[in-house]
Order: structure tokens, then sequence, then C-alpha cells
């Protein structure tokens, strides 16, 4: 495996081809191992992977925390190497439920003082909201944001989640490193509007659900039964038929992938990687050996025979099942 760095955009970071997303070592996929979680983190710096992905309300603080740990645990010439990516702005209450979404200026402030705290850090290196806030105007979020760069908390402006206008009207306020998006052979929506948006204004792409939340890793059954406290257990791509549909797509990858002599995750994490220099791939590895796998499909090639082969397999439009419940998808400005 060889590391290689893309940019986020014109004017953000140098980070590793790969980042890593941890969201899933905070409960959102089930009972996760700190122990192992902060190993994972620990293995992914010693690879080489820069760039670590989290967000203030995985865990309700849990995840930062963790990362906090890891890094303080981590050899001094890893953790200088580590890079911080962080979402704000969902709201949580003590159940675990969601209760909107907070950008007014004071809030992203606030939020960032948090989260500060709890990795133990002076500076985030990428700060984004997690999702628009429909009655904040993204100038002001993102003008808060461009406040705490001036000030040395913030090194970069991020986004999520949001379309092609708002896209434009935040890049007007202040300089845009990334949007973060999900984005995988079976998502493939940014492709119409978003992406091409992104490459004029010089924006790149941090894409999560790289794999589909597991869907296409090849390592899921559909006898699999989810805990209630699983996000795959309320998403419409994991139920019933849909499951059923989708796991014939992954049936179909996996004759390629054995072609190739690597495995159905690798490559669908390579054709990721093969959209453009401009796109970092967020893989969720919970445990090292997901790790190690992952990494492995840096040194994946696709040809253009293999490309037209893993999309005459996986068409943009076969997914059967939106990629949240309905009422999450209307809280996407990318989806409108």
């Amino acid at each position: 495996m060889t590391m290689h760095t893309r940019t986020l955009g014109t004017t953000g970071p140098h980070v590793s081809a790969l980042g890593l997303g941890c969201m899933g070592m905070s409960g959102m996929y089930g009972e996760s191992d700190a122990a192992e979680s902060i190993a994972t983190i620990h293995a992914a710096l010693e690879a080489g992977v820069t760039l670590l992905d989290t967000g203030d309300f995985y865990g309700m603080g849990h995840n930062e925390l963790l990362i906090g740990r890891a890094l303080r645990t981590a050899p001094a010439a890893l953790r200088e190497n580590a890079l911080l990516s962080v979402k704000f702005g969902a709201l949580r209450d003590p159940d675990g439920g969601w209760s909107g979404f907070d950008g007014r200026p004071a809030a992203v402030k606030n939020f960032a003082a948090y989260s500060l705290q709890r990795l133990g850090v002076d500076h985030i290196d990428v700060y984004r909201p997690s999702r628009l806030d429909p009655d904040v105007p993204i100038e002001e979020t993102v003008g808060a944001i461009a406040e705490l760069v001036e000030k040395g908390w913030v090194r970069h402006i991020g986004l999520s989640e949001v379309g092609a206008d708002t896209i434009r009207r935040a890049a007007a306020t202040a300089p845009i490193a990334d949007l973060q998006i999900e984005y995988s052979l079976i998502s493939r929506g940014p492709e119409r509007e978003i992406l091409p948006t992104l490459r004029e204004l010089g924006i790149a792409v941090t894409a999560y659900g790289v794999l589909s939340r597991g869907l296409i890793s090849g390592h899921l059954t559909g006898s699999r039964q989810f805990a209630t406290n699983d996000f795959r257990a309320h998403s419409p791509r994991f139920q019933g038929e849909n499951l059923q549909h989708n796991l014939t797509l992954v049936e179909s990858l996996r004759k390629i992938a054995e072609q190739k002599d690597v495995t159905v995750a690798q490559i669908a994490i390579a054709w990721v990687l093969s959209r453009g220099e401009d796109i970092v791939p967020l893989v969720g590895a919970r445990t090292r050996e997901r790790l190690g796998e992952a990494l492995g499909a840096l040194d994946v090639t696709l040809d253009a025979a293999d490309l037209a082969a893993i999309e005459d397999a996986v068409p943009a439009d076969a997914v059967a099942g939106e990629r949240y419940a309905a009422e999450q998808m209307a809280m996407l400005d990318s989806e409108r």
C-alpha cells in the first residue's frame, strides 16, 4: 500500500488520499469497542492517513473525546500529522434523538469552543455545518466560521450535504475547501449538478458512505439483523425487498472483484478514488482489519474496461431505497 495525497480544493490542505470517518466508533452502527477504535485510529495514522473526520454530535461528544484520547496516546510525529475535519450544528437530546440544526453565528462559535476542548487541540483543520439550517442564511453561518479562521481557531471552511445554489452562496462569502457528501457506486446524485459546480469553483469532495454503510462492502448478508440503535435498522436501503435487491448488485460487483483478485470493498473504494483527484473517500473502518482492507484499495488500478464493467454491473440508478428515511431526506439541501 502506497499512501498518496490529494488537495482539498484550491484553498485547502494536502491530505491523505483516503480519510478515516470515525462516526461508527461512537455507536451509530450498534455497539463499538473503544480500545479497538483507538487502535484503529493509531493504525490509520501509522499507515499515512492524515484526515480524521468526526462530528460533535456523534455520540453527543463521545467521538471527539475518543479522537482526543487517540491523539494524546499516539506518537508525537503521527499526532502532528493528523488533520481534523469536524461537523457541527446537529441538535440531540438525552435519549439520542434529533432535534434539528442550529447554524446561528453565536451557536457556531459555541460549538467550536466545546469541540476544541473535547478534542484537546488548539485549532480545527476543517470546520463545517453538518446540514443547512433552513432558518439561517448560509452566508451568516459561513461568515461565523470565517471569523474563527481569522482568529486561528479554524484553518479551513467546509460544507456538508448542500446543493449547488448554497455552494455558490457560501463560496461567495469565504473560501470553501471541500464539500462532504455521500458518494458511492449506488449514491451518484452529486454527479448531476453538484460535482460540476464544485469543479467550477475549485472545491474538493470528501466522500462519505463509499461502501454505503456496509451495504456494498461484500460482508453483509440478507439475514443480518440490526440492533435498534444501528442506523441501518431504519434505513430504506436495508429493509426487506430493497435489501435483497441491493445485495444482488453486490454479487455482480463481487464477480469483477474476484477477476482482479481484490475484495468487493476494495473495488468499490477504488471506483470512488478513480472519479477524480479532487475526491477524497472517507472509509468508516471501526477495526484494524477493516482498515487494512480499505487501505488495499489504494493499490487497485482500474482501467477503462474495468470501469465500464463496474458501472455495467452496478448502474447509476440501480439501487432500491433512499439513503435516509423520509424525514431525514427532507433535511438535505443536496437533494432539493
